[in-house]
């Protein structure tokens, strides 16, 4: 038994390895067409309710006076797609997850695209209903392929047991999975290496599930992905040489809603990506604060601009955030074994 673990983590290690060095030989090329054709990222100034962003837009004002490109997530996606198509292609393991990154990448290009290349008014990118229809339109599809192709209509409530809950709620379970992991993802990536970090570290924890439950493709797919990853953080360190925009962060996003299901981890999801949380409630949270009560809660948000305009250095508050994400990530996989979800 011993023996076939080492044997697939050391498949799943080799592949990680692969991506990693494809990424590291893909990511020049990128850079090279990025700053050429010049997709610049332009900087944020309103919020989703259209109010403006005075605190955000001085604190970054020093990155916006150079200018770098955004959409390196793309090389993400074809080292991925590539890595899984040629090693790891298998129906009942990988389809659903890679269809879940392209999906999750689509909608992120396109809104990446605007932004680079729009002008005016429209430059900001995809209007939010439309983003959050066009996300969702991709959960409930995967979901519906999960329940009723795939036929899980379970689910694992970690130390309480396995219950049944039907094909239709498993299909909105699942989209609300994507939805919410893709836009916390999308918050997170506010600092040079933030989301990539974070990212690296839950996909690295959600391949250790899938390993030691027996699905070693889906575990490989997750160990592709953190591959790609650590060559992202390599480049993306302070200062970065790009961003992973829409496109990367709405890939990876989706791709891990549809890994936590497949792992029947979803309980575990908000455990492993606590930070996602934190980041995406205090979004929410200070737009229902400012409505209620008129005034804000926190200085900006979400909290990684909070913490930036109350001091803190940026490589302070992404290294600090790794280091919280790496115990989560720990104390998630532990609960998956000791909470029945590892057989």
């Amino acid at each position: 038994m011993m023996g076939h673990l080492s044997g697939e983590m050391f498949y799943g290690l080799v592949l990680a390895l692969g991506a990693f060095l494809l990424s590291m030989f893909l990511t020049p090329i990128y850079t090279h067409f990025a700053y050429k054709y010049k997709w610049w990222k332009k900087q944020k100034k309103t919020t989703l309710s259209g109010d403006s962003l005075p605190v955000m837009t001085k604190l970054h004002a020093h990155k916006f006076k150079r200018v770098f490109p955004t959409m390196a997530g793309v090389v993400g996606v074809v080292v991925v797609l590539l890595v899984t198509w040629i090693c790891n292609w298998d129906r009942g393991q990988t389809w659903l997850p890679i269809a879940g990154f392209l999906g999750g990448a689509f909608v992120g290009l396109i809104d990446d695209i605007i932004n680079v290349f729009g002008s005016g008014a429209g430059a900001a990118g995809l209007r939010a209903p439309v983003k959050f229809f066009l996300i969702t339109v991709v959960g409930a599809g995967l979901g519906w392929y999960f329940s009723y192709k795939l036929g899980w209509t379970g689910i694992h409530v970690p130390f309480m047991g396995d219950f049944e809950i039907g094909g239709v709620l498993m299909t909105a379970l699942f989209a609300f999975a994507v939805v919410a992991t893709s836009n916390a993802v999308n918050i997170s990536d506010g600092l040079d290496g933030l989301a990539g970090g974070l990212m690296m570290i839950a996909y690295g924890a959600f391949g250790a599930i899938a390993l030691f439950r027996g699905q070693w493709q889906l575990a490989a797919f997750c160990f592709t992905v953190a591959g790609w990853l650590l060559s992202y953080v390599w480049f993306n360190v302070p200062p970065a040489r790009f961003m992973m925009g829409d496109v990367g962060s709405f890939a990876l996003g989706a791709g891990l809603g549809v890994v936590a299901m497949m792992t029947n981890s979803f309980f575990l999801l908000p455990v492993i990506g606590l930070l996602l949380v934190v980041e995406a409630g205090s979004s929410l949270l200070q737009i229902i604060w400012k409505k209620v009560f008129k005034k804000k809660l926190f200085i900006s948000a979400p909290i990684h601009h909070h913490l930036e305009a109350s001091g803190w250095p940026e490589a302070k508050i992404v290294m600090r955030f790794w280091v919280i994400a790496g115990v989560m990530a720990l104390v998630g996989v532990f609960m998956a074994a000791a909470g029945g979800i590892i057989a």
